[in-house]
Formats: C-alpha cells, structure tokens, sequence
C-alpha cells in the first residue's frame, strides 16, 4: 500500500497572510448588481403582467412557463433570461400583491374619527376588488394551497399589521366609540365581503343579472357593506 500523503501545514507566516487576506475581503463591500435598463425594466414587466393572467386562471400547480412566454409574446428562453423558475416570477408577483394590498389596511388612522376610517377601508377593499380582480384571484389561489410559497409574510408582515389595527379597533372599542365585537374578525369578515365582488364575480354579475349587474354593483356593494358593518358597530345608546 502506498504511504498515505499528509498535507502540510503553512507556516506561521503564510498562514498570517491567509488569513489577513480573508479578512480584509470579509471586510470590502460587495459589488453592487448593475441596475436594470428601461428595456429590462419594460421586459420585466410584460413577463410580471403575462404572468399575472396565466396565474389567475390556472393557480400556480396549472400555469407553466410555455404559458407565460406565448401570453407574453417571447420566446421560453428569452423569459428564462429574466426569471429562470416558475417560482421566482410567482413570488415576485405575490410580494409586490400584498404590499398594495395591504396599503388601505395601513392607512386606517389611530387618531382618525372611527366610522369614516372604517368606512374609508371598506370603500377601498370594493375599489381593489374591482380594480383588481386578477391580483385577488392570484391570491385566494395561493391561499386554497396553503400558502406554501409566502407562508413567511402571512405569519410574519401580514400578522403584525392585523395585530397594529385589531389594537387600534379594540381602543376605539375602549373608548366606546364604536361597539365593542372581536377586531379580527371584524377584519376579516370585511375582507371576505368584499373580496367576494372579485373572486366571484361571474357569479355576483350573473345573479344580478344585465339590469344590476354593471359597473353600478360596486357602488350598490358599498353602500350595503358600510349599512352592514357601520350599523353593526354602531353603539347601542346611539342607535
């Protein structure tokens, strides 16, 4: 058997300059990715917008990137180019959803007059579902399947800011001001009601039929959702 071949040490020195060398490359700053030109920005955006189609019909499992591609108008390569997996278009998509999402939500003020603050969300949330209906559709996909590729930011950023506002509600509550019911699901049956006018819209204009079921259903939704909701928390010594 041939002898086994130690390696050998460095010596002293050489091990001083090896390791002030991986110190000082710990140290510099890393270089900076090169930021994206308008045609990058531009191809980006007609993938994030393809994507956004094929999502919303298909849920993420059914979309695939031969889909994407041929809604965007370019060639699988060209899209792989900007977003090599599925998965990076989704959670991009997903991330920038909830940020605008949850901006109507964030703009409830402590220090606002309860009733027009909330009656101000519910207006905004019908707008969305409205203005909106592909990104509500993505969402309530994702949600189906558990969330498996944003579970993070429910737990996470999503959770925080419901605590924030339910804290906010529950003060209002304290100070009677408005009655007093549990803020979260204050909240959430405010995002059912109306997410509803987007993810089911075939159904709302269907029922409503072509005399009701116009752009005109929005309005009709607000104005029954506010007579829901601002009645119900309503004091009863204001009643």
């Amino acid at each position: 058997m041939p002898p086994i071949k130690l390696k050998s040490s460095p010596s002293p020195a050489a091990a001083k300059r090896q390791n002030k060398a991986a110190a000082k490359a710990a140290t510099q700053p890393k270089e900076k990715p090169r930021p994206l030109t308008r045609i990058q920005r531009e191809k980006q955006d007609i993938i994030l917008e393809a994507a956004l189609d094929v999502f919303s019909l298909h849920g993420f499992r059914g979309a695939t990137i031969d889909q994407i591609a041929e809604v965007a108008g370019m060639s699988k390569p060209n899209l792989l180019y900007y977003f090599p997996r599925k998965e990076e278009i989704h959670r991009r998509l997903i991330s920038e959803l909830l940020v605008t999402w949850l901006a109507p939500l964030r703009e409830m003020d402590a220090d606002g007059d309860p009733f027009p603050e909330i009656r101000s969300y519910i207006r905004r949330k019908l707008e969305m579902a409205r203005d909106f209906p592909r990104e509500s559709r993505l969402f309530a996909n994702e949600m189906l399947q558990g969330a498996p590729r944003i579970i993070e930011m429910i737990e996470v950023d999503l959770k925080n800011l419901v605590d924030e506002k339910a804290a906010v509600l529950t003060t209002w509550m304290d100070q009677g001001r408005i009655a007093r019911t549990d803020p979260y699901h204050l909240i959430f049956s405010i995002w059912a009601t109306t997410q509803h006018y987007a993810d089911f819209d075939v159904q709302v204009r269907a029922v409503l039929g072509p005399a009701r079921g116009g752009e005109g259903r929005f309005e009709d939704a607000a104005r029954y959702l506010e007579q829901l909701f601002l009645y119900g928390l309503t004091p009863r010594s204001k009643r």
